[in-house]
């Protein structure tokens, strides 16, 4: 706590109840945060400049403090404001420049010994939970902002490692793709998936399939067209045009006899066989 006793001693004059304590103490957190007090009141000053100490006039109200803060690296004004309702303090904290709004509620018995008030080293109690508080819940986000650098530079370390694993020949990989990638699968109706694919497709859009029709399978056509019958064996138009005709028999007008060399069967002269 290096630097409160020294800025408590300062202002011990104008400490006269525990709520002056309490914002003492808020003040001193944030002129260790890196802003600096520029006055008292809400409307800025043209004597305004910024200081750790506390103004003069910063005790005058006891129901209601209005501290007026900068940052040492920007113009933004802060309004800090303490309100006091029974036994706590009620704080609201604006960034006049994002307009962000954070508050924090402080029970003043929990952090200050009003019997102690003189007294630097009794006065506070529990301050290292009441500076957490502040940190955390009061201070604009500004502050919070290295947190969040922190977090992106993780990200990033941990997108870097995931690439090094990524290149890394021995690594097995996981079971579940990381999100936003896409696993490298063929097309499952790709051969050799493809199977079958003509029985379940109706409309004919897809080759292959089970049952193989001659005038579709790819091969070789005989050149006749079935719809035009078949002589000795089908009129014509008992096969309707592009219907799919599976041959039941050779096509041709003249079938192949028996070879007049080939040996005659067996027994073939025999009556009573």
């Amino acid at each position: 706590m290096a630097g409160l006793e020294v800025l408590y001693t300062c202002v011990a004059g104008s400490i006269s109840c525990p709520q002056d304590a309490v914002v003492c103490f808020v003040h001193w957190e944030m002129i260790k945060n890196g802003y600096r007090c520029v006055g008292a009141g809400d409307e800025p000053r043209s004597s305004d400049k910024k200081s750790e100490l506390l103004p003069a006039e910063w005790s005058s109200n006891k129901e209601l403090y209005s501290l007026r803060y900068k940052a040492t690296d920007n113009d933004n004004q802060i309004l800090l404001k303490a309100i006091t309702v029974d036994s706590t303090l009620i704080f609201n904290l604006m960034n006049s420049g994002t307009q962000q709004v954070s508050d924090l509620t402080v029970n003043i018995s929990d952090h200050v010994d009003a019997d102690q008030l003189h007294t630097f080293d009794s006065v506070f109690k529990n301050a290292d939970t009441l500076s957490e508080k502040v940190k955390t819940q009061l201070l604009p986000s500004q502050d919070r902002s290295a947190g969040q650098r922190k977090s992106r530079s993780e990200e990033e370390e941990g997108e870097q490692r995931r690439r090094a694993d990524d290149s890394d020949p021995l690594r097995i990989p996981g079971r579940h793709p990381r999100q936003g990638t896409r696993p490298h699968w063929s097309d499952p109706m790709a051969p050799p998936f493809a199977a079958g694919g003509a029985d379940l497709d109706p409309f004919g859009s897809r080759s292959g399939g089970m049952i193989v029709d001659p005038l579709r399978s790819g091969y070789p056509r005989s050149g006749f067209d079935p719809s035009s019958g078949i002589p000795d064996i089908l009129p014509p138009g008992a096969v309707p045009p592009g219907a799919r005709f599976d041959p039941f028999g050779p096509v041709g007008r003249h079938r192949p006899g028996p070879d007049p060399d080939h040996m005659p069967p067996p027994g073939y002269d025999d009556m009573f066989m």
